[in-house]
């Protein structure tokens, strides 16, 4: 960023009184000592590349303003405050990228003397810019006002490349309420998640806001406009899919209230278009993404084709809780309840019968936790909505800022 900000004090002297040349005592008839002259101060201090987010302010020490004017070169004016007594003004409008602004100051002293001051400063024209979107995991949109699961992690992505992901990092603000400590996390260059250590408290509000606009985060490359979302963390759900007795187990807050039969994934590798594809349901920690009733599946959709040994055409599956970004569900497949319970027989998805897996499909919200347990194979990974099965410290080095 470039700064063009800092504290300048300008000094403008009101024309001398009068003075007695006499030896005159001082009485009530004496020579009146005039004021001293009001000082006006303003924080730009540079001509050019000035951040159009940096505060823009005047302040007076010696008397008191009675009117500060912000405007650019063709009339616009920026609104500003005078605060009571006039002792200081603020710009509460904004400025814009490229443009040159005159700041006019009037000031007077105790003795009603006018002191003056104008500068001119032109704000940094980037070559770039970047606009930040407010997701969550698996790239959909996060939603202001929405309540999540207490395992909703948000997530920043931003349209191009950021070079500079410290000063990014330090312009995303999450507030909480109650405060919950937290970190983020980069992905890449254009993504960045965020999470506490462990999951929210049911009622917590989240506040995600991405102030980049005036920041520099690359070479020419500036925040294009702020975003903000809010949301509401809303009961703990967790669900427990136990490979062991092949069961999930539904609790809400510390109760289990409904256990599930389930077939997972079958295990094993096949070889697909792209190289081989795993059939396994990974352990770690899930969190909900989405739901679809139906949801059209087909082995062709990650490069298995439908011809082969374990392959399958498109078919239109019932009551589907998306838990991965590679496509692990929970869901409807009543031609495996007879597996269900004791065998895991599936591609990777928890199969349910049809009324298990339309309960889980209406009673889940998106960011409740999945908790998948005791399978083999490779465990989750980040980049597959493993977020929360990333160990806390590891998590805290991908931050740009620690």
């Amino acid at each position: 960023m470039v700064r063009g900000f800092g504290a300048l004090a300008v000094v403008v002297v009101a024309a001398a009184g009068c003075t007695a040349s006499g030896g005159g005592s001082g009485g009530s008839g004496g020579p009146h000592e005039p004021a001293a002259a009001a000082v006006i101060s303003t924080s730009v201090t540079a001509t050019s590349g000035v951040s159009p987010a940096a505060p823009v302010t005047v302040t007076v020490s010696g008397g008191r303003l009675t009117r500060v004017t912000l405007a650019t070169a063709t009339g616009t004016a920026v609104a500003g405050t005078l605060a009571p007594g006039g002792t200081s003004w603020s710009a509460t409008g904004r400025l814009a990228y490229g443009t040159a602004y005159t700041l006019s100051a009037l000031a007077t002293n105790a003795d009603g003397k006018p002191v003056r001051k104008r500068a001119t400063f032109t704000t940094v024209k980037p070559s770039n810019y970047t606009l930040p979107y407010l997701q969550r995991t698996g790239g959909f949109a996060l939603h202001n006002g929405a309540t999540y699961g207490v395992g909703i992690v948000p997530v920043v992505h931003f349209d191009e490349h950021i070079a500079d992901r410290a000063a990014a990092e330090q312009a995303l603000v999450v507030t909480t309420s109650p405060h919950v400590d937290g970190s983020w996390y980069w992905v890449d260059d254009q993504n960045v998640h965020w999470r506490p250590e462990s999951y929210y408290v049911p009622g917590t509000r989240v506040t995600v806001a991405a102030r980049v606009y005036g920041v520099r985060v690359g070479s020419g490359l500036y925040g294009q406009a702020d975003r903000t979302a809010s949301f509401t963390i809303g009961a703990k759900h967790v669900a427990v899919a136990d490979d062991r007795t092949h069961t999930v187990r539904v609790y809400f807050g510390d109760k289990l209230v409904r256990t599930m039969p389930t077939s997972m994934g079958q295990g094993g590798y096949v070889q697909g278009r792209n190289g081989s594809i795993s059939l396994w349901t990974m352990s770690g920690t899930y969190t909900v993404l989405d739901h679809g009733n139906p949801v059209t599946m087909s082995s062709d959709s990650y490069g298995l084709p439908a011809n082969s040994p374990y392959g399958y055409g498109a078919e239109s599956v019932y009551y589907a809780t998306k838990i991965s970004t590679d496509g692990i569900y929970l869901h409807e497949l009543d031609t495996t309840v007879w597996a269900q319970g004791h065998q895991d027989v599936s591609h990777g998805c928890l199969n349910l019968n049809q009324s298990n897996a339309q309960w889980y499909y209406d009673s889940s919200r998106i960011g409740d936790v999945v908790q998948v347990v005791h399978t083999t194979g490779p465990r989750i990974e980040l980049w597959q909505n493993g977020d929360w099965s990333v160990p806390w410290s590891t998590w805290q080095r991908h931050s740009a800022l620690h």
